[in-house]
């Protein structure tokens, strides 16, 4: 059983749970999340906390392909505000923050934050896993291929599940000597990786537990569903839910979501069916 430590307050992943997704930027992927000024997003994360939100996930920075960088102060100007603004208005509230800035973990950490969630795993920035480890809080490392600006040019691995397998490895070796002792990965779809990539990822997901670590799916109406479907990013609720279970049977620990209600409902079912009897042979 999994059990993370967000600044006193133990989170047991024995059940799988639910990450809300909050982005104070102007240009998100999905339309239905971008920044809509301080309080309308303080009420944005309430809501989701109100529909099951274990974690509320806030990111400054926009990381779709092609998104172009913004510096650490313009990003802490985004989000230390509403970190400050949930933590007074509901300070049991569980706050990860979406960053690769050293300087920003440790600013929105003090602000209330209690989780760093890093797409580069350590990568982007020198000083993270070293300053995680002395904060002392739960981090999120995630695998991507290149970096946002580029990473979807043109994604090639021979062999993406264990390439995917050796990066955490690696990057657990790193974040131990550095201190951190709750770790989760994250595989990191759409993130340097095509379509077919993502669902060799999905189906294989089981064997990213070989870590130890507890594991988080990140597919929330991204490209892999709505493409697929051919539909756009708007209308790919229900194949993000489908994506979501399928992420659940395969051995995920955690659901990264713009729609909380909709991944709480797959929890629950998925817990129901989990706790089902295996049925007698009478029709054998």
């Amino acid at each position: 059983m999994y059990t993370i430590n967000c600044k006193g307050k133990i989170l047991s992943l024995e059940q799988p749970l639910v990450m809300g997704i909050l982005n104070a930027t102007p240009d998100s992927f999905y339309e239905g999340h971008l920044d809509a000024g301080t309080r309308s997003m303080a009420d944005r994360a309430l809501q989701m906390s109100h529909e099951g939100a274990d974690i509320i996930d806030i990111g400054g920075q926009s990381t779709r392909p092609g998104s172009t960088r913004i510096s650490a102060e313009v990003e802490m100007q985004r989000i230390l505000p509403l970190i400050e603004l949930l933590k007074k208005e509901d300070p049991d509230i569980i706050l990860s923050v979406d960053t690769y800035f050293s300087e920003v973990a440790q600013a929105s950490v003090k602000a209330g934050a209690s989780i760093i969630n890093d797409i580069s795993g350590g990568n982007m920035d020198p000083e993270m896993l070293k300053i995680v480890g002395i904060l002392q809080v739960p981090y999120i490392c995630m695998h991507m291929q290149g970096d946002p600006a580029h990473m979807q040019d043109a994604p090639v691995y021979k062999d993406v599940v264990l390439e995917i397998l050796n990066f955490f490895i690696e990057r657990i070796a790193a974040c131990t000597q550095a201190g951190i002792k709750d770790i989760i990965i994250d595989p990191g779809f759409g993130f340097g990786k095509t379509i077919d990539h993502n669902f060799t990822i999905l189906k294989q997901l089981a064997l990213l537990q070989v870590t130890g670590r507890p594991v988080l799916a990140g597919l929330s109406r991204k490209r892999t569903v709505y493409q697929t479907l051919g539909v756009n990013a708007e209308a790919a609720l229900n194949g993000t839910t489908v994506m979501n279970t399928i992420a659940l049977m395969n051995g995920a620990s955690l659901l990264r979501v713009h729609d909380v209600k909709a991944a709480r409902e797959a929890v629950l079912l998925y817990n129901a069916y989990k706790k089902a009897p295996p049925g007698g042979s009478a029709f054998l």
